[in-house]
């Protein structure tokens, strides 16, 4: 299998919920909120011998005129209509902003692929709202043809792809292992969003059930270990995957 990450830039976020645009180079983090938290966004394609994935679909921004997820796809030689499934771990706006496109979100962003929502959460996105979710961007999930709803807590698609529900980061998280000849890739998500916080054991206040989140960590990592996991980390600045060897 073939991963590629698909970097929207680094970002740091605040109790506000607000994704402001940090640069390395030129900004000072001290000089951001008490409390901000400094970020990569980046979801992922898996290039299987079946399919195309996509995992989640970032923030939605656009770039050049064009969703900058579209444009990143183009950049790693991939046609946006290629995505045969996109695979989502929960619809926070920072992982479900590219799922539809136009300025009224009336159309899906890969016309070609079926997306697998978790039906819990998309209930749970609509009613929530704002500041995690954008509503709006979402409704077009509830009847389009293209959504698959996962209604299990834990359940295959097709025969090669297992997800998971966690309640660990959010109430309905859910997690995927894409299995293929003799390998596996794991995308926690907002779970397991970074390779340190998978070495450090540590509650982070910005998740639904900290301590769960903690221990769903190391016991990941401890059997990655084992396994030879590859690992793919959706908020990590250095360190888009690593293969737990």
């Amino acid at each position: 299998m073939r991963t590629i990450p698909l970097s929207e830039g680094s970002f740091t976020i605040d109790k506000t919920k607000l994704f402001v645009p940090f640069n390395e180079d030129h900004d000072d983090l001290q000089a951001r909120p008490v409390g901000s938290l400094l970020v990569e966004v980046q979801p992922f394609v898996v290039i299987t011998e079946q399919d195309v994935l996509l995992l989640d679909t970032g923030l939605g921004f656009p770039k050049d005129g064009n969703l900058q997820l579209h444009e990143n796809l183009l950049q790693a030689g991939i046609n946006p209509s290629e995505i045969t499934k996109v695979l989502m771990s929960h619809l926070h706006k920072d992982h479900a902003g590219g799922v539809a496109t136009g300025n009224d979100h009336s159309q899906l962003s890969f016309p070609a692929a079926k997306y697998y929502v978790q039906e819990r959460e998309l209930e749970f996105a609509l009613q929530k709202g704002l500041p995690s979710f954008i509503p709006e961007e979402l409704e077009i999930l509830k009847n389009s043809p293209q959504v698959e709803f996962l209604k299990e807590d834990e359940g295959m698609i097709g025969d090669y792809i297992h997800y998971k529900v966690t309640g660990a980061h959010s109430p309905f998280h859910q997690v995927f292992w894409i299995k293929e000849n003799n390998e596996t890739i794991f995308f926690g998500a907002d779970d397991a969003p970074q390779l340190q916080q998978m070495k450090h054991r540590f509650v982070a206040k910005y998740d639904y059930d900290g301590k769960k989140a903690m221990e769903l960590r190391r016991e990941w990592w401890e059997k990655g270990e084992k396994e030879g996991w590859t690992f793919l980390f959706y908020h990590d600045i250095k360190t888009p995957s690593t293969n737990n060897r």
